[in-house]
């Protein structure tokens, strides 16, 4: 019995935001004594070049889980290919009101209404600095709750800006259900506008910098097969290195009746599974490898994963699943990913 499963049951009689503080105040604690070389390394498995960059393995941590970059060497010692940090804004903001993470036990989901809460992205970039980790990191990015959508762009802007030079990929939220308006940023006009933005932006920093950051756009789950064609097509036409697919889920079909199910907020875990491997299928088929797809929702077991390997994705990441089996999930998605 691994560590986390002797922890799991007294977090999870804690309130879930509270469980959520207390489990990064340990691992930065282990981190910063020296204990983190407890935890058993996980298998070894194949490495995967991606967008030009080679992962250790395909098993990566979703944003969200470490929002300002505070225990990326915590999480780099559990044996992740990958590590996304965010997502970040340019200013720091306090995010909605709590109680605003919820577990839906019985059916292994959770539902948050974070709405981008972190301590801005200068205090990110001085995490990153700080930090011993030199693997693979993705820098996730959104926008400030009270720029005006007209002005989404610039906080984009000034976020990739900033976050260039010490990332290794850049994702561009504009999928979390929690700040008003950002899904918005899905339609055809308004994706068009901010991609040939960033990416001319791109262009011009991967000159003054000397290397080229790949960009990845997140994308909801809860899109038509239209919408999802028609993000593929711009992502094609403004050739955006990546997607990751999907964020969380405002549907509660899979939840009714369950404790919890009733509150706001994105709903991810196992109940946004099948949506996400859905959306990964649609866009696979009509990107047809033209660029990767990052796979991410409801991936619980070793089998979750190879099923969106199966369907399209190159990459997978994790979030919820480590809520609930720990760990040791990194380790079963190496071991069947092989």
């Amino acid at each position: 019995m691994d560590i986390y499963s002797l922890a799991k049951p007294l977090l999870f009689q804690l309130d879930a935001e509270v469980a959520h503080d207390l489990t990064l105040k340990s691992l930065k604690f282990a981190q910063t004594a020296g204990l983190l070389h407890l935890y058993p390394s996980p298998i070894i498995c194949e490495s995967r070049t991606v967008m030009g960059i080679t992962f250790p393995n395909a098993v990566g941590l979703a944003a969200g889980l470490d929002k300002n970059g505070a225990v990326i060497d915590a999480m780099a010692s559990l044996g992740f290919g990958f590590i996304e940090i965010g997502t970040i804004t340019p200013r720091p903001q306090p995010g909605n009101p709590k109680p605003r993470l919820f577990r839906v036990k019985q059916a292994q989901g959770i539902i948050n209404r974070f709405g981008f809460n972190n301590l801005g992205v200068d205090h990110l970039i001085a995490n990153v600095k700080a930090a011993q980790y030199k693997g693979v990191l993705g820098i996730n990015i959104g926008k400030n709750f009270d720029t005006p959508m007209e002005n989404a762009v610039d906080d984009y802007l000034i976020c990739m800006q900033k976050v260039y030079a010490h990332a290794t990929y850049i994702t561009v939220n504009i999928s979390s259900p929690n700040t008003k308006n950002l899904r918005a940023l899905q339609e055809k006009t308004a994706l068009s506008q901010l991609l040939m933005t960033l990416k001319a932006e791109q262009t011009k920093l991967a000159d003054q910098h000397g290397r080229y950051v790949p960009i990845t756009l997140k994308i909801a789950p809860d899109l038509a097969l239209e919408q999802v064609n028609e993000i593929a097509d711009l992502l094609l036409e403004h050739r955006i290195d990546g997607v990751i697919a999907t964020n969380t889920t405002l549907s509660r079909e899979p939840v009714e009746g369950m404790e919890h199910a009733e509150e706001s907020g994105g709903l991810s875990g196992a109940p946004v599974r099948d949506k996400s491997t859905l959306v990964i299928s649609q866009l696979s088929q009509r990107l047809q490898g033209a660029l990767p797809i990052i796979g991410v929702g409801g991936i619980l077991t070793g089998a979750d994963a190879v099923e969106k390997i199966a369907v399209g994705a190159s990459l997978v990441q994790v979030y919820s699943g480590l809520i609930y089996k720990g760990p040791q999930l990194v380790r079963d998605i190496c071991k069947s990913l092989g």
